[in-house]
């Protein structure tokens, strides 16, 4: 087990990862075969984060995607900057001369913006692409383009399923051309295949085809208590160091806390509620008595009144 130290968060926050050599031996063979890696699991249970610990990992910038019901296939290639397009028109319309300095102004490929399949196949080009006010992503210090990205498309089981076949299509293909371009987007040959890391959180059944093509890494919380409040007790541990040495219930806070989850989310199984607490929110409860306590609140009365609002989400288990 590997533990990595990430800083993902708009506030800059530390973040610790907990590689496991299993996760690990499924990034490195996706790469080797060049394949995207399909992480399946629970939400909360650390998917995005594992992409960004890969990234990490590998030295690589992280571009990534959240899909929702409205992502278009092409949505993962490149969009249409329509607004700004107009803006411009009406900017052209008022200064240029004659109606050919009006057109090449406008340009269709002018506001063409890259999406995440584009950093990864031709990061020059995506960049100067992007729009006014968008930003490339962040790169790791010493990193080239020929380098190669990780790419994350996160949640992909809320789109239809003609985004993962469009998906598929230009990774097949390795190139793709954009609404008004005259030559496609390639990945070179001189440039590292992308490590494309997909999560789903099973909502909707993925194509066959699909998933055939994945190398597929579930990732799942222990069922038996005591290997789950272990589970849970190495994570809080790592990302809160000093939280052991606050006592609740005669207990260091990361034990307690991990014991309440494994109750409530027995409980939630049984009484067939969801969504079930997991290890998201037994981080956001470790992280909340912390700040709390560091103000000067008492840690025994926060881990009582706090925990029912972390845990308890569904209307059944209200406490």
């Amino acid at each position: 087990m590997k533990q990595i130290e990430l800083s993902k968060s708009n506030s800059g926050e530390r973040i610790t990862h907990l590689l496991e050599d299993r996760e690990e031996w499924a990034i490195k063979g996706a790469l080797a075969a060049n394949r995207p890696l399909l992480i399946r699991g629970e939400p909360g249970i650390g998917k995005t984060q594992l992409a960004w610990a890969a990234a990490e990992m590998l030295k690589r910038p992280l571009v990534a995607m959240t899909l929702d019901s409205n992502t278009e296939a092409r949505d993962l290639m490149w969009t249409f900057d329509a607004v700004q397009r107009l803006a411009e028109a009406q900017v052209a319309a008022t200064t240029c001369i004659n109606k050919e300095e009006i057109r090449n102004q406008i340009a269709v490929s002018k506001f063409v913006r890259p999406g995440p399949v584009w950093w990864a196949f031709d990061w020059d080009s995506a960049s100067k692409q992007i729009g006014p006010g968008e930003q490339a992503p962040q790169k790791p210090n010493a990193w080239k383009p020929k380098d190669g990205v990780v790419m994350l498309i996160d949640e992909i089981d809320k789109a239809e399923s003609d985004v993962p076949n469009g998906l598929l299509e230009a990774l097949g293909y390795r190139q793709f051309t954009p609404q008004g371009w005259d030559r496609p987007v390639k990945l070179s040959e001189d440039t590292e295949p992308p490590l494309i890391i997909i999560t789903t959180n099973e909502e909707r059944i993925l194509p066959d085809a699909f998933i055939r093509r994945c190398f597929v890494l579930p990732l799942a919380l222990p069922t038996d208590d005591a290997e789950l409040v272990e589970y849970l007790v190495r994570r809080g541990e790592a990302h809160f160091p000093d939280a052991k040495k606050i006592k609740v219930s005669d207990k260091p806070l990361p034990t307690a806390a991990a014991e309440l989850l494994a109750a409530d989310r027995r409980t939630a199984i049984a009484n067939q509620s969801t969504p079930l607490p997991g290890q998201a929110e037994y981080l956001d409860l470790l992280r909340a008595i912390m700040k709390l306590a560091s103000k000067g609140e008492k840690p025994q009365q926060v881990f009582d009144e706090l925990q029912a609002f972390v845990f308890s989400k569904s209307s059944a288990m209200q406490r």
